[in-house]
Parts: C-alpha cells; sequence; structure tokens
C-alpha cells in the first residue's frame, strides 16, 4: 500500500504537521518499494519520521482541546451509555 502524494493535496499545506506528514510519507513510499516489495524490509525503518509526526499530532490534539476527548471516550459527549442491567 503506497502513498499516494495527491493524498498530500488533502492536507493543507499550513496545517500544523504537514511537513513531518510528508516526510514520513516519502520514508514509507521509498521503504515501499525499494525494501518490501522485493522482500527485503527493516521493521525499524522511518521510525524516526515516524515518532516526529506521531508527537506532532499528540500536540496539535493537546493544543486544540482534542486529546483528551480521544484518550477518554467515556468523558465525550458523543459515546453511548448503557443504562440496560443484563
Amino acid at each position: 500500500m503506497v502513498i499516494d502524494s495527491k493524498s498530500r493535496a488533502s492536507a493543507s499545506p499550513t496545517s500544523a504537521c504537514a511537513q513531518l506528514r510528508a516526510a514520513y510519507n516519502d520514508c514509507f513510499n521509498r521503504w515501499y518499494s525499494e525494501k518490501f516489495a522485493k522482500g527485503q524490509w527493516d521493521k525499524l525503518e522511518c521510525v524516526s519520521e515516524w515518532d516526529k509526526y506521531r508527537a506532532c499530532l499528540a500536540q496539535h490534539l493537546e493544543d486544540q482541546h482534542l486529546r483528551s476527548l480521544l484518550l477518554e471516550p467515556e468523558a465525550s459527549v458523543y459515546s453511548i451509555k448503557d443504562d440496560t442491567n443484563c
């Protein structure tokens, strides 16, 4: 599964983590086509790019006060509560 470069267009170029996402996508695509597809792969490939991107996303969610909604779904107004006693 190669990440299409057109998918980058769907993310705003001004989004907080766009450059880190692009760096990870480029690394993943290179790894996939040059190594994985040829039967050679290293599980540690692109880890630093992924970690930076993930940290950026976590910080962005924290800045937007959204991270707690993902970590604590029961605190969300969208969570479904089951009041039946089965």
